[in-house]
């Protein structure tokens, strides 16, 4: 008999499926007009939906813009469903928690990073605490709201950002350190430019397991490589300028007499450095800054909510916008507390987050090329364990990953034998975890569908 890698699979296609099918397929309590659903429901614009597919009748209309606009999302600022179809229904919830917790620390960093800004906007009037709320108020109220609101913000949003990333280039280069050499050997120095890129790659990578909630209302007919050609250039054109400013203003206060003087340490201290010549006019930019900041927490704190929902049916009977909120006030909590340890938490933080995300996000791109060959899923069975993959083979290299990240990590908690072979000291677990999951899980699943079937 043919194994279910063998076969040719027919699966739904989104554009006929409709209501009526994706709310049979899923659980009655996310589907029942509930008390709560009609309340909220006389609440204009806020957004009542969870974790169920968008069906095509409640999607926007398709419009020739549709693509600069998804570009646009990633200069202004559901995957945990899509996860069950390589993770499998029960290792998916691992994910979700993880992403849970990816986000409640970037939402944590980026509230403090807001605060401190607004803190020094107002020359300590505005205390960081008081800074912190405000930053996640906004980000909580877009959250709470949907993606609607957000799309609609991003519309406009990009423009005054980006302009104020280009006025902080030009008032800031002049101090920007070009010419000192790096120190050490060529291999301390290679094995510390690696690290520094493992890190970028880090944060970019953070929002993969999210970027699929963002596009849940865009019509069925945009095309998947036109999805992911767009996000992908938005997304690395928007982390590259915010990369190479801060690189340029790192140099500037190592260079700078006057920078010294204006740096405490903090994310904020260094952005008003930047503007300093500017006056007025540089408070004004780091205002619209601080809105980057909101526009960056908002969606995090959406998928938030959609991953605890994910966790199962008692969890997803509770309305989304309750996970927004308690998710808001958690990382408002932390921020308030670690306001004064942001580059521990960050640094000690963010090489985590790129661990378990490159092993996930191997394991996705294989399950779909290798074994899928990018033809779609069958979204009837979304919510149906007995249907979606079991998840043993995701499971266990979900494991070994982790193990090739361990043994190759570099951090204060722990270095791994991999990493201490290395001259200069590098992290490598990134690429161990990914290497080791790549390796493992083509045959871990080949072996699954042969023995299970799905």
């Amino acid at each position: 008999m043919a194994s279910e890698f063998e076969k040719p699979r027919e699966t739904p296609s989104l554009h006929t499926i409709t209501r009526v099918e994706l709310e049979d397929c899923g659980s009655s309590s996310t589907v029942c007009q509930s008390r709560y659903q009609r309340w909220a429901g006389s609440i204009k614009n806020l957004e009542i939906r969870g974790i169920e597919p968008v069906p095509p009748e409640d999607r926007q209309k398709p419009t020739t813009s549709d693509s600069f606009h998804m570009l646009l999302i990633w200069f202004s600022m559901g995957m945990a469903v899509m996860t069950r179809y390589f993770m499998g229904y029960y290792p998916n919830k691992v994910c979700c928690l993880l992403n849970v917790l990816t986000n409640l620390g970037y939402g944590m960093i980026n509230a403090m990073v807001g605060g401190q800004i607004l803190s020094k906007l107002s020359g300590g009037s505005v205390s960081v605490i008081v800074g912190i709320i405000i930053v996640a108020l906004g980000s909580g109220i877009m959250a709470t709201f949907g993606m609607r609101i957000f799309h609609i913000y991003e519309r406009f949003a990009w423009l005054p950002q980006l302009l104020t990333f280009c006025i902080l280039a030009g008032s800031a280069i002049p101090q920007f350190d070009l010419h000192t050499k790096s120190v050490g050997s060529s291999d301390e120095i290679n094995a510390k430019r690696l690290g520094f890129f493992s890190l970028c790659m880090s944060s970019a990578l953070s929002w993969a397991p999210s970027a699929a909630d963002f596009y849940v209302y865009y019509p069925s007919t945009v095309r998947p490589w036109k999805t992911w050609l767009v996000t992908t250039i938005g997304g690395c054109g928007a982390m590259m300028i915010s990369l190479l400013l801060g690189v340029g203003l790192g140099t500037g206060v190592a260079s700078s007499a006057r920078w010294q003087a204006l740096y405490d340490g903090t994310p904020g201290s260094l952005l008003m450095a930047g503007y300093d010549r500017l006056g007025v006019f540089g408070k004004i930019c780091a205002f619209i800054n601080v809105l980057t900041v909101v526009s960056n927490n908002g969606p995090g704190s959406y998928s938030m909510a959609m991953n605890f929902q994910m966790l199962g049916d008692y969890w997803s009977r509770i309305p989304r916008p309750i996970f927004t909120i308690a998710s808001t006030v958690s990382y408002t909590a932390c921020a308030i507390g670690g306001r004064n340890f942001l580059y521990q938490i960050f640094k000690n933080f963010l090489p985590l987050i790129g661990y378990w995300i490159v092993i996930w996000f191997t394991i996705a791109v294989e399950e779909d090329v290798l074994f899928n060959r990018c033809r779609g899923y069958d979204w009837t069975i979304w919510n149906d364990w007995r249907k979606l993959p079991v998840g043993v083979a995701a499971g266990v290299s979900f494991l070994i990953g982790w193990a090739g990240a361990i043994v190759g990590m570099d951090q204060v908690y722990y270095t791994g034998p991999v990493a201490t072979a290395t001259t200069g000291g590098c992290d490598l677990g990134i690429w161990l975890g990914l290497g080791f999951t790549a390796i493992c899980f083509p045959a871990l699943r080949l072996l699954e569908l042969q023995m299970l079937g799905r």
